[in-house]
């Protein structure tokens, strides 16, 4: 059997369109080899984006704190084991461990240890049981509680040198308002510049007012994330607002607390702007008997006073191993809380 006239064996006639004419075969274009080189360059750039990107974002951290704390928390360990003084900081002489054993059978060190540690009671105490009862009452809806978390902010962003220059004028013996309200029920005037207790009573109120505010806040912070349902749960059972307070609000609290706490120590012992300025005649020795002098007070006389420099580093790093110490006693508190939790 022949096939029909214009059909060729093993090909099949093309289709025809409504006009009767063959679509023609569309034309496969070749890749550009330039695009795909500037696809696989963003694509690069892309994932070098991803990764290295969050580096950079962090790097200018890590400069500074290499520039401004680092380098000087490794230079001061340095000096530390030299003799070297302020005034020619570049020649140092190996001492060893001399300026640290120094320090051992140095009264003026022990009493700036045993001052730092007093005022550091004295004011933190306080400072943070009266920050849990503003916190508290602020917890509360309050009309214009706003304004009120604030204002108890507000001596946090006071300078503490004007803070301190107002301490000083309410503190005079003769002419300040302090003596005389005592007057009024009877008490004499009190020196309470010259005094070892009145004195470091004196700075404790200082730094009392200035970070009882922001101890609140933190507080405030910690006890609207209490869950209300543990309050409602406690006012069914028939436990008042102070039963409340005590077994609810203070249970949720201890991470916070604890927190407080390891913070204002750390800030008791690093201590220098407010007993600088209490007594300006005084200066760095707090205190004609040196009778509120901290530690930070006692590194600044000997490196900037005396132009010690090795003793000033020697102290500056045993103030390092001592918030070492309080950390790793922060650390031990904090896991023993989470067991029993």
């Amino acid at each position: 059997m022949t096939p029909p006239s214009g059909f060729t064996a093993g090909t099949a006639a093309p289709p025809t369109g409504q006009g009767g004419a063959a679509p023609r075969a569309a034309a496969v274009k070749a890749p550009d080899p330039g695009e795909e080189r500037r696809r696989a360059r963003r694509s690069r750039r892309y994932r070098w984006d991803i990764k290295y990107s969050p580096y950079a974002f962090v790097a200018p951290f890590f400069v500074f704190f290499a520039a401004f704390g680092l380098f000087p928390l490794l230079y001061t360990g340095w000096a530390s084991l030299h003799r070297v003084e302020l005034t020619d900081p570049t020649h140092m002489e190996w001492a060893g461990w001399h300026n640290y054993s120094r320090l051992w059978d140095d009264e003026f060190f022990w009493n700036a240890l045993q001052n730092t540690f007093t005022i550091g009671v004295i004011s933190t105490v306080p400072q943070l049981l009266m920050a849990l009862g503003l916190a508290h009452l602020l917890n509360y809806k309050l009309r214009g509680s706003m304004f009120f978390r604030v204002a108890i902010l507000t001596p946090y962003a006071t300078s503490v040198a004007a803070a301190t220059l107002v301490f000083v004028l309410l503190f005079g013996r003769d002419y300040g308002m302090i003596n005389w309200a005592l007057g009024l029920v009877g008490i004499d005037n009190i020196d309470w510049q010259n005094g070892t207790w009145t004195s470091q009573l004196a700075v404790s109120t200082i730094v009392i007012w200035r970070w009882t505010g922001y101890n609140a806040l933190i507080y405030l912070a910690a006890m609207q994330a209490v869950p209300n349902d543990l309050y409602e749960s406690a006012a069914l059972d028939g436990a008042s607002r102070w039963q409340q307070f005590v077994h609810v609000t203070i249970p949720s609290l201890r991470p916070t607390i604890l927190f407080t706490v390891v913070v204002s120590t750390i800030g008791a012992t690093q201590l220098f702007g407010e007993p600088l300025l209490f007594n300006g005649a005084a200066g760095a020795t707090g205190g004609p008997d040196h009778q509120y002098q901290t530690l930070g007070l006692y590194l600044y006389e000997q490196g900037w006073v005396n132009l010690h420099l090795g003793r000033s580093s020697a102290i500056a790093w045993t103030m390092f191993l001592i918030l070492l110490l309080i950390a790793a006693v922060n650390a031990i508190v904090a896991r023993r809380l989470r067991k029993s939790q």
